[in-house]
């Protein structure tokens, strides 16, 4: 059985670094994952990307362009499902307001634990959510490619895996 999950994500570079927020809940809990997430009722994606990003990094999105959709679908067990498939929207940012804010605010639904500018070249299948690889893979090759993925395993980390 598979569950279905949909999100906007936004992806933000400062110099060769990426802007992660540390993951407290779901398949990438203890993982750096991108600012973003799930639609409210009435949103636009535009207005998932600015309210999310804004939550879990603490900045205001200003200027945006959108990239692609691609989904990743992989094992994990929520729910009584087996099978995830994750749907997710892609933008680049292009500007913001505001800094970048190690703790954010906890709140019902919040899964960020705060943000920070991370050097592409630490991030990895060990740290990482498929998307943050998917943000690299942005930067180093200067374009979105817009190809699913199929992950023949993924495991949930605990804490003790997370710096």
């Amino acid at each position: 059985m598979y569950h279905n999950a949909f999100g906007v994500y936004g992806i933000l570079f400062q110099g060769n670094c990426l802007a992660v927020i540390k993951k407290k809940a779901g398949p990438y809990q203890n993982r750096y994952d991108l600012p973003g997430g799930s639609m409210e009722a009435g949103e636009l994606l535009e207005d998932t990307l600015c309210r999310e990003f804004k939550e879990e990094t603490g900045m205001t999105v200003t200027s945006y362009h959108q990239l692609g959709t691609i989904n990743f679908l992989y094992p994990w067990h929520y729910q009584g499902m087996s099978m995830n498939n994750h749907i997710c929207v892609f933008y680049e940012i292009k500007a913001t307001t505001g800094n970048l804010e190690k703790n954010v605010s906890q709140f019902a639904g919040q899964d960020s634990l705060g943000a920070a500018f991370f050097p592409i070249e630490q991030l990895n299948e060990e740290n990482s959510s498929p998307l943050v690889l998917k943000a690299c893979e942005v930067f180093t090759q200067d374009t979105f490619t817009a190809k699913s993925q199929r992950l023949k395993k993924w495991s949930v980390l605990d804490l003790t895996s997370y710096e």
